[in-house]
């Protein structure tokens, strides 16, 4: 007799079907894992020997043999011991069977029979309601499972109290979905003094999801300012909410079930490699690009990345995907996300004030400035001066305007893009390409002009003529104009620069 459970297999967002077949096979005592299993599902024997151990029992006397199905599918992860152990007290003769084949599985297995949380049971509820199936997973997961929908959710808290509930003693409680949290707010802009030409460019930025750089002395407000976006940009709606939590979920970084309505703001450290920020790594975990998926990534100190990790954005920013390739696995993530980088000058960081530069300026700012490459900075829409913050600036009184006030502009300008684009598929105008950019960001015949004269003296690559337009288009939205026109084409221009060559 071979006992068959359900489990699956992890592809980045995607949770595939997988088979554990167990059989006992007269011979000598062993037990054999196959089916192109990881290190961690192979350790899996010893946990599930453990558990069942734990419950008073003993494995038989024979060969027990595991197989994956498909063995072609690679199968990494804890979650395959619950589903091993499952099949494997089937084959016993200790659980039914059939009663096991109405759901999906995950969960590892402490050596005392407990069931702790693995990454991805979001997905592998989603995957269980698509294919009609319910759902047993560890307790502490439950509440994140129950987002899935109308399935049947089975949470247990160990091995025993599981077994029990499948032969109906000691019923376990329906989990219900976690709490839903309201979106958090950080620093407000009436700290930041000053710098209302950078301020205007956050509030664009944040209205049509635009990429942004800054540029400035140390101690400007860079960091700050764009601390002070998540406080600025709409709250995430249940679908968005719904695609963060998948990422947060593979990641294994969703805590207790809660989904938030809170943008991601990730902000790794300038020394981080390409498969942190990208993707990666043995088990190919999404990177930082990802985890920021409908947010923001922030990258500070912008020229101390290695040029390689910067340059690995190039194509996220783009597609709003990142695929990561390796030998094994070829893996897409999920990643739209708003970058908003920002950068000293030059290397020390004072480059305009003679008292404080180097001696090597203005060269040692070329150098510094080079080493981000020219197609990453055509993809940021817009580029800003901060300039430094003087002493009068900051004795003066905080600005009336804060981030309540920007946000409900903000608001507004997303809700005319959401009712705009319905139909395209698309969310914001940072989306905007093709017959839709031509559709609702055209410029009139002043703009058109103007900006047709500026492409040839400032010479626009295409994707920087593009994307003039689109912030042309938020900073109508934001004007409450139906078309684009000179005005909001001269504000555009006004947050672009030619990139370097390099």
């Amino acid at each position: 007799m071979v006992a068959i459970v359900s489990t699956v297999a992890y592809l980045g967002l995607e949770a595939r079907s997988v088979e554990v077949q167990v059989q006992l096979i007269p011979g000598v005592p062993a037990f054999n894992v196959v089916g192109l299993a990881d290190k961690a599902v192979g350790e899996s024997r010893e946990r599930v020997r453990g558990a069942v151990a734990a419950m008073g029992l003993s494995l038989p006397p024979k060969r027990i043999a595991v197989n994956l199905s498909p063995a072609d599918l690679p199968k990494e992860g804890s979650h395959f011991d619950l589903p091993i152990a499952l099949g494997l007290l089937a084959a016993m003769g200790v659980v039914d069977a059939e009663g096991l084949a109405d759901y999906v599985i995950v969960g590892e297995l402490g050596l005392d029979g407990r069931l702790a949380p693995s990454p991805g049971v979001l997905l592998a509820a989603l995957h269980a309601a698509e294919t009609g199936r319910g759902l047993i997973c560890p307790a502490a997961q439950g509440s994140e499972a129950a987002w899935s929908g109308s399935i049947e959710v089975i949470a247990a808290p160990d091995l025993l109290a599981l077994l029990n509930h499948l032969k109906g003693h000691g019923l376990l409680a329906l989990p219900k979905p976690g709490d839903v949290q309201e979106a958090r707010t950080g620093p407000d802009l009436r700290q930041v003094k000053g710098q209302e030409v950078a301020k205007r460019a956050l509030e664009i930025a944040a209205a049509g999801a635009h990429n942004l750089l800054f540029i400035g002395p140390p101690g400007a407000g860079k960091s700050l300012m764009a601390a002070c976006l998540p406080g600025i940009l709409p709250p995430l709606d249940p679908a968005e909410a719904l695609e963060v939590s998948m990422v947060q979920s593979v990641a294994g970084t969703l805590p207790g079930g809660t989904l938030t309505r809170t943008r991601p703001f990730r902000a790794p450290h300038h020394s981080a490699s390409m498969a942190a920020l990208t993707g990666g790594g043995l088990k190919v975990k999404p990177g930082e690009v990802s985890l920021a998926h409908h947010g923001v990534l922030f990258l500070d100190e912008l020229p101390e990345f290695q040029r390689a990790v910067l340059d690995s954005l190039r194509q996220p920013l783009e597609s709003g995907t990142v695929s990561v390739a390796r030998a094994n696995a070829h893996v897409t993530y999920p990643a739209r996300v708003q970058l908003i980088a920002a950068m000293n000058p030059c290397r020390c960081g004072h480059l305009g004030d003679a008292s404080l530069a180097c001696a090597r300026a203005p060269k040692c700012a070329a150098d510094y400035q080079a080493k981000v490459s020219g197609p990453l900075l055509d993809r940021i829409d817009l580029h800003v001066e901060v300039a430094a913050v003087s002493a009068v600036d900051l004795t003066l009184p905080p600005p009336a305007e804060g981030s309540a006030a920007v946000a409900a502009r903000v608001a507004a300008a997303r809700a005319v893009q959401a009712a705009r684009l319905a139909d395209s598929g698309l969310r914001t105008n940072a989306e905007l390409d093709g017959d839709a950019l031509e559709r609702f960001a055209s410029p009139d015949a002043a703009g058109r002009e103007l900006l047709a004269q500026a492409a040839v003296a400032m010479k626009l690559s295409a994707r920087g003529y593009t994307r003039i337009l689109r912030v042309a288009r938020t900073i109508a939205d934001l004007a409450g104009a139906e078309s684009v026109g000179r005005i909001h084409v001269a504000e555009a221009l006004g947050y672009r620069r030619q990139p370097p060559r390099n």
